[in-house]
């Protein structure tokens, strides 16, 4: 087989984030296979350097990570291009829009192959079956179309012992893009570099994009591989924080607990995805121990305000409504800041409904920033994913919603828009709706601004909570140009869409 290009299109948020994701594949053939990368968040126009390589005769395949939103803009034009003009191609995605919406992708005809979860075995395996013109038919983790054009989707492979996957191939990445352009300024450092320790999740919530790929399966690197990999990137790049992009990167306490206390004297901050219910299992000490070694922030999905409504999310553990304003108190004692996410709109019975729920979320919204004001709050209006099967999935396809079925389809702004998580295209949420969300939301942000847009001088932050108090006292939301205008002027970072990268 002759080389691999690997490419990464760029993301809303990613500019100098680590593309862990390619290099993971990469690290699976590393040795076997030459391969480049493509990294489209570095390059002004990503085509020119994939036309260059692709016309030198040199490369068979083309990998592809696809994730909702922003990639879409880039993966399927350049995809189609190459479909088109390099037709002996073969054209290999992976990614979770990918496997979510295999079908689309797969019945257009220029896709070859999704690799369905992690390809640490099945890249490899699959690069070897095509060499050698092989049945790919014992493959785990595929999805492909046979000779009857069928679609088939192979097995779900076990989830590998992250401590026996080889090292990410960061100097091979540092010869197409030297790493420092890599490790931009945050809130948490100077140099802040990306890093992803696990694989999956061991929950089930009906509204998550990965819970389809690995069946509440998770797994992660120990402590000890994690430090090294770390110290890697501080030693010889220069980073002084981390921002862990896994699923759930707190799902043991042991780790957890064992990685701070090997990075406490290393003076980094970091940050991580988390679930209230498990780390409010934490001990004191353990807490104290993550403090201690420059933890400052944790994601968490909060969801909502209604218990009911957890449970139709099966958002599975013990996490109640109560326990989240307890949990925000106590870490406020600790110093480390909850990043609580609250998903708005769900889809419920009536249209009166779906308004008494955005209502009962506002206020518990502020009943969270009495508690704790340090904590950060994202909003995101319900985006459907297909986990078929669960109650919440069946009241979205009783509402009338549908995926597109073309992949074109997905460049469609309005899709964009709904990949964002800003303002989908569910048939329960009216306009009006919508807008109250968004203006609440515009309200939120400017008497709270967050503090990981460090751009905002005091006086700014100043500004726009004397402007936005009397509506945030008072709950009017309606039409707040003044404060939209001046976030505009200022830049003012949501971190959900833009994260936490500076410059």
């Amino acid at each position: 087989m002759k080389k691999i290009l690997l490419f990464n299109p760029r993301s809303a948020n990613a500019k100098h984030r680590i593309p862990n994701s390619i290099l993971q594949v990469a690290a699976s053939i590393d040795g076997k296979y030459e391969y480049a990368f493509v990294d489209g968040n570095l390059e002004d126009d990503p085509w020119k350097p994939i036309q260059r390589l692709l016309n030198s005769g040199e490369f068979s395949l083309f990998g592809c990570t696809t994730m909702p939103g922003p990639q879409l803009k880039q993966a399927i034009p350049f995809s189609q291009r190459i479909r088109q003009h390099f037709p002996d191609m073969k054209i290999i995605w992976g990614g979770y829009f990918a496997s979510n919406q295999y079908k689309s992708v797969i019945n257009s005809g220029v896709v070859d192959f999704i690799i369905n979860g992690p390809g640490d075995k099945a890249f490899p395996l699959l690069l070897d079956a095509i060499s050698k013109n092989e049945a790919v038919t014992g493959i785990e983790n595929l999805i492909y179309k046979n000779e009857e054009q069928q679609i088939i989707k192979t097995p779900l492979a076990p989830l590998a012992d992250q401590d026996t996957l080889p090292q990410l191939p960061y100097e091979k990445l540092n010869a197409f893009y030297p790493l420092k352009k890599y490790l931009g300024k945050t809130f948490l450092g100077q140099r802040t570099a990306a890093y992803h320790s696990s694989m999956g999740c061991p929950f089930t919530c009906s509204f998550c994009a990965v819970v389809p790929l690995y069946n509440a399966r998770w797994k992660g690197k120990s402590a000890p591989l994690i430090y090294k990999d770390i110290k890697y990137l501080i030693d010889e790049h220069g980073a002084d924080a981390v921002e862990f992009h896994d699923n759930n990167f707190f799902v043991s306490e042991k780790r957890t607990v064992e990685f701070a206390r090997l990075v406490q004297n290393e003076n980094i901050s970091w940050w991580g995805e988390g679930r209230i219910d498990t780390i409010d299992k934490y001990t004191d000490q353990s807490l104290a121990a993550m403090r201690d070694a420059g933890c400052k922030m944790i994601f968490f999905g909060a969801e909502t305000s209604n218990d009911e409504l957890l449970k139709k999310m099966d958002k599975g553990g013990t996490q109640t409504t109560e326990q989240m304003k307890r949990f925000a108190a106590r870490m406020k004692k600790f110093g480390i800041i909850p990043e609580y996410s609250f998903v708005l709109g769900f889809p419920a019975e009536t249209p009166e409904k779906v308004m008494q729920q955005i209502d009962r979320d506002i206020a518990y919204i502020k009943e969270i920033k009495a508690i704790n004001p340090e904590t950060e709050i994202i909003i995101y209006v319900y985006s459907p994913v297909p986990t078929e099967g669960s109650e919440l999935y069946n009241l979205v396809t009783a509402a009338g919603f549908k995926f597109p079925e073309k992949l074109d389809d997905w460049l469609n702004p309005t899709w964009q828009n709904f990949d964002l998580r800003k303002n989908p295209l569910t048939p329960w949420l009216s306009p009006a709706m919508v807008e109250k969300i968004r203006g609440f939301e515009t309200v939120l942000n400017a008497q709270y601004p967050t503090v990981s847009d460090f751009r905002l001088t005091p006086i700014k932050r100043s500004i726009l909570r004397t402007l936005s108090s009397i509506r945030y006292r008072q709950n009017i939301f309606a039409l707040p140009y003044e404060l939209k205008a001046l976030q505009k002027i200022w830049r003012y970072r949501q971190p959900e869409i833009e994260g936490f990268k500076m410059e």
